[in-house]
């Protein structure tokens, strides 16, 4: 567990644990040969890839509770826990700074595939109810919309995760770029899907970025890294030229939902142009 200031805020990486994909999609075009000198692959391929969730409160404990993705939760089919792993370490490690579920008060979703909202609902008698039970969720309409359009990555959305809260209207869907509340804001940035959405955090004169699967590792910060996964690559890459135009020269830190050693980093240019972590 690691804690980072950030202005008047505190900052708190939680971890759902770890799981693992495919390497090639993973990484994309990129060969095995390059990509594998910064991630070891097991026998099957796979690389190991985090959950990693943000808690966001002020020091004084007066502003709201906020939470930044929900990692895989406990539902997965039998079949998915044996491909993928359920570690379902989120709640745990979310006790152990001293939070419960019903200390929520927002929880934003940066997209809805199954390894971002799992832990957005929990079975109680077989029927998904919130597992945050006074909390107000966030995402994106569109990507809501799209869960249900059976595309490419359809495998990847499971209804159980969200529908449930956006028909007793605890979840909100937003339509693009949006303040939450003060010094927390939604914005779009399309690549892996249509409507994915960076949760922007500013205070104090400082900014934080949970860019989610836009740059899903710190494997992935080379501006043509992108996953296999990403429905919209090409858009990918012009989300990070967007994205690296105003967070490297302003300094912001960027947090990675997938890298399982290193929840967060700033990056700078090196003196090849070369987009890299500040040491």
């Amino acid at each position: 567990m690691q804690r980072v200031s950030l202005g008047d805020l505190e900052l708190t990486a939680l971890s759902d644990g770890i799981y693992h994909l495919d390497g090639g999609a993973f990484f994309g075009v990129v060969p095995k040969v390059v990509w594998s000198k910064k991630v070891a692959a097991d026998e099957s391929n796979r690389v190991p890839t985090g959950l990693n969730s943000v808690l966001v409160r002020d020091k004084e404990r007066r502003g709201p509770t906020i939470l930044i993705e929900t990692g895989i939760g406990n539902k997965l089919s039998e079949k998915m826990a044996q491909l993928y792993g359920q570690p379902a370490q989120l709640l745990d490690n979310l006790s152990a700074t001293g939070i419960s579920p019903g200390d929520i008060d927002i929880v934003i979703n940066t997209h809805l595939h199954f390894d971002h909202c799992g832990w957005n609902t929990v079975l109680r008698a077989g029927k998904p109810v919130a597992t945050f039970p006074k909390a107000k969720y966030y995402v994106q309409e569109g990507e809501w919309q799209h869960a249900h359009e059976n595309q490419r990555d359809a495998v990847s959305y499971m209804t159980h995760n969200y529908d449930p809260l956006v028909e007793t209207g605890q979840m909100q869907l937003l339509r693009g770029d949006q303040e939450i509340v003060p010094g927390i804001s939604a914005k779009v940035f399309p690549g892996h899907t249509r409507d994915m959405q960076a949760i922007i955090i500013e205070s104090g004169g400082q900014t934080a970025c949970y860019i989610s699967d836009l740059i899903p590792t710190s494997a992935h910060v080379d501006l043509n890294w992108v996953m296999s996964f990403d429905l919209y690559p090409l858009e990918t890459i012009e989300s990070r030229k967007r994205y690296y135009s105003r967070a490297i020269p302003e300094k912001w830190l960027t947090m990675f939902t997938h890298d399982p050693a290193t929840p967060w980093a700033y990056l700078e240019k090196d003196d090849r142009g070369k987009i890299v972590m500040k040491v």
